[in-house]
């Protein structure tokens, strides 16, 4: 990446998931005329990477389009992401954006920028990355994107529509990106996609086997992976689970623990196989996360104390749960039997009560020392993740941004554990 002082200054605003996150990283390794600014007062051209995963998603970016009017220099907005297949043309329709490309024109970004006519470029649904990234910008961990799109078509996604079906990057691109990363000093990689476990579709291969090479990377010493469906954890995938480069977290998505609430969803994943899948985990050391939506259309009072019955009996121990939020274009936004959304705030509150819990007595209950990379420092503590991706506060008089700990001694907090190293 290029830095120096006449070059016009650009500055990305990513919003979304972690796929987003490495996607600007593709775009700024693929900048070679223009200067990355992380101050958007400073910046010539504004590059927006959209999210469009609910309507409060695309409200969220026009909302940040409008502010860039208040910036005493206002940049040239240009707008990529999810967002260019939901709302991209209206926006470029009412002149609040520049220009306008998709994710399959983002490696074109530098000869894009160097046009200074208004372009709309969606492009196409069908596209991988050559693009190999060999650093990111004030991170500890790197993300590796494995593939693109997904073939499941839940009622309540959009996603499938913005970026295609899944398709996977080639096993050789990937370990060539992880091997540069690797020399780089990078020793936690985060493997991301649209559905990561669908990786090796059509490809005689699969996510186990992509693992099991990464592994054999010089320096590699951590791997986790983002959200992945139970039916994807297959047998091939638990002989690997207890391989030392394993994270001892996995992200599964649940989405749901109501059987008639999973098929109003149209999910593939049954409660009672789910319930056997993370007890099998967590007998195998594992700290399980998942997602959940609350309120979605037809959950009644009946199914969703039916549901936190059977979450009780999940071991889980992190969430990623979020109130539903209407999708326009989705099977789900013209469902009848809307919750209202007091309710959902309610049942919501609940389930997060219940997992903070669950969090608390497993990290009380842990006898395995921590493994722990930091990743950043705030307010003059070192903060990380440990293995089973929780954070934990560190005092130090060296600084230990960057490196990886051992920690035995150490006080469990409801909210969080906290040390001091020596």
């Amino acid at each position: 990446m290029n830095f120096s002082t006449n070059k016009p200054k650009v500055y990305f605003k990513t919003f979304g998931c972690r796929t987003n996150v490495f996607d600007t990283q593709v775009m700024m390794s693929n900048l070679t005329d223009f200067e990355v600014t992380t101050d958007d007062k400073n910046a010539d051209i504004v590059i927006i990477n959209s999210c469009t995963v609910t309507n409060s998603a695309d409200s969220t970016a026009r909302g940040y389009i409008n502010s860039l009017n208040k910036l005493p220099k206002k940049p040239r907005v240009i707008f990529t992401g999810c967002g260019v297949w939901t709302k991209g043309e209206t926006l470029f329709n009412e002149n609040k954006i520049d220009a306008l490309f998709g994710h399959s024109e983002k490696e074109k970004i530098n000869d894009l920028l160097k046009s200074e006519d208004r372009f709309f470029q969606a492009g196409d649904l069908e596209h991988i990355d050559e693009t190999i990234v060999e650093e990111f910008i004030g991170k500890s961990r790197a993300f590796i994107k494995i593939q693109e799109g997904c073939d499941f078509r839940c009622s309540y996604c959009i996603i499938p529509y913005v970026r295609g079906d899944a398709r996977s990057y080639s096993e050789d691109k990937i370990l060539e990106q992880v091997q540069k990363l690797a020399s780089n000093g990078f020793g936690e990689f985060i493997l991301t996609g649209t559905n990561v476990g669908s990786y090796g579709k059509k490809q005689h291969t699969s996510l186990a086997k992509l693992l099991k090479k990464m592994s054999l990377i010089k320096g590699v010493r951590r791997i986790r992976m983002g959200s992945i469906e139970p039916i994807q954890i297959d047998d091939e995938f638990k002989e690997i689970i207890n391989e030392p480069f394993m994270a001892k977290h996995l992200h599964i998505a649940l989405q749901h623990t109501s059987k008639e609430m999973l098929k109003i969803m149209n999910r593939r994943n049954k409660v009672l196989s789910d319930l056997e899948l993370f007890e099998f985990l967590r007998d195998n050391g594992y700290a399980l996360g998942t997602d959940f939506i609350v309120g979605h259309p037809g959950e009644t009072n009946q199914l969703w104390a039916e549901a936190m019955e059977n979450l009780r009996k999940f071991p889980l121990t992190h969430i990623h749960a979020f109130t539903y939020s209407k999708r326009d274009g989705t099977p789900s936004a013209i469902m009848k039997d809307i919750v209202k959304g007091d309710i959902a705030k309610e049942r919501y509150n609940e389930l997060v009560s219940i997992i903070e819990e669950k969090n608390y007595q497993f990290r009380k209950n842990n006898t395995k020392n921590l493994e722990i990379l930091i990743e950043q420092e705030k307010n003059g503590k070192y903060i990380g993740l440990d293995q089973f991706f929780n954070q934990i506060e560190v005092e130090s008089e060296v600084d230990l941004v960057g490196d990886w700990i051992f920690l035995d001694d150490y006080k469990v907090r409801q909210d969080k554990n906290v040390a001091k190293f020596k």
